[in-house]
């Protein structure tokens, strides 16, 4: 399996330019607000999303690329920075990637504060400069995140999650961004509403293989900076426990709503949790289901001329499901 930094090669130059613009981007005149957004950019992740976009938007137009695509991408990340930092606060962590996170360092009121300010300057970007098609794809992905958090929370006070509302959940909380990154990808380069919604679709299925494999790490021991059985202590349903209690005795499903609800903190019950779905095949099930989102995605990138882009495409799809962090 490739690494995202080779993945990344064909548009090695793009991302590299983009760093500066996404800098620019985030400039205030404020200097507490200089500090914290420099911590920001100090600490990026993989950066993926603007990956996507840059990447979508070369294979349709055959390598062209304006720039339009670096604002497309720096919309995606001010975004995307800014639902990270207010997600820190509204689950009340301390830790973000291995830094301390910014409401840990600046307390709420910044943090919040902070997450407003990006989100804010993320808008006006589209705005500015007429993006509204790309404003639009984006503030679509920020509605649905917005929904799929608040269904995930008023199911996991009932524990009543069926199989389609966890899809809907997912699609809304993680997929709906990687969706807009590579619609907005398809978008920036003049695509026809056709092609930037199959590239919004291509997005989604990715989208959707990447939080299920997200949601099986709880069923490992991989060291994937978060411990083993963290979904079930915070009483999350995700696909495993879902298919188990579908596929169970009455007994063992009152057992394991049992725990999920009310020994959630007990070390041993969650380790018999998580050995009970290994044993009635849940992770099996959810690696099938990850594959079936991971076809669907080859499909529509089969629709396309060979390119470097597509085939950095590709690399990225086997990189979702594979990979072990």
């Amino acid at each position: 399996m490739k690494t995202v930094e080779q993945i990344k090669q064909p548009i090695l130059e793009e991302m590299e330019c983009f760093e500066t613009k996404f800098k620019d981007a985030m400039i205030s005149n404020v200097p507490l607000l200089n500090r914290i957004t420099h911590f920001i950019v100090r600490r990026k992740g993989k950066q993926m999303r603007p990956m996507f976009v840059f990447l979508v938007a070369k294979m349709v137009s055959n390598g062209n690329f304006d720039e339009r695509t670096y604002r497309g991408a720096s919309i995606i990340e001010l975004i995307h920075t800014a639902t990270l930092v207010h997600d820190d606060v509204v689950d009340d962590s301390n830790k973000r990637r291995g830094f301390f996170s910014i409401n840990a360092l600046w307390k709420n009121k910044i943090a919040v504060l902070v997450g407003d300010y990006l989100l804010s300057k993320g808008l006006l970007l589209s705005i500015d400069n007429d993006d509204f098609d790309i404003l639009k794809l984006i503030s679509v992905a920020v509605r649905e995140m917005s929904e799929g958090e608040l269904l995930q929370i008023e199911k996991a006070r009932k524990l009543d999650i069926t199989e389609a509302i966890y899809f809907e959940i997912i699609r809304q909380k993680t997929a709906t961004l990687i969706a807009a990154c590579c619609g907005i990808g398809a978008a920036s380069v003049g695509s026809s509403s056709e092609e930037i919604e199959k590239m919004r679709l291509f997005g989604e299925t990715i989208g959707i293989a990447f939080q299920i494999k997200d949601d099986l790490f709880d069923y490992t021991n991989a060291k994937i900076g978060k411990p083993t059985g963290i979904d079930i202590k915070e009483q999350k349903m995700t696909l495993p426990l879902i298919y188990v209690l579908n596929n169970c005795t009455l007994n063992e499903k009152k057992w394991l709503i049992n725990s999920v609800k009310n020994h959630n903190k007990n070390k041993k019950r969650v380790k018999e949790v998580i050995a009970f779905v290994k044993q009635k095949g849940g992770i099996e099930y959810t690696v099938t289901k990850m594959h079936e989102y991971k076809n669907k995605a080859l499909q529509i990138l089969n629709e396309y001329p060979n390119s470097v882009y597509k085939d950095s495409l590709l690399q990225m799809i086997e990189y979702v499901v594979d990979r072990k962090i």
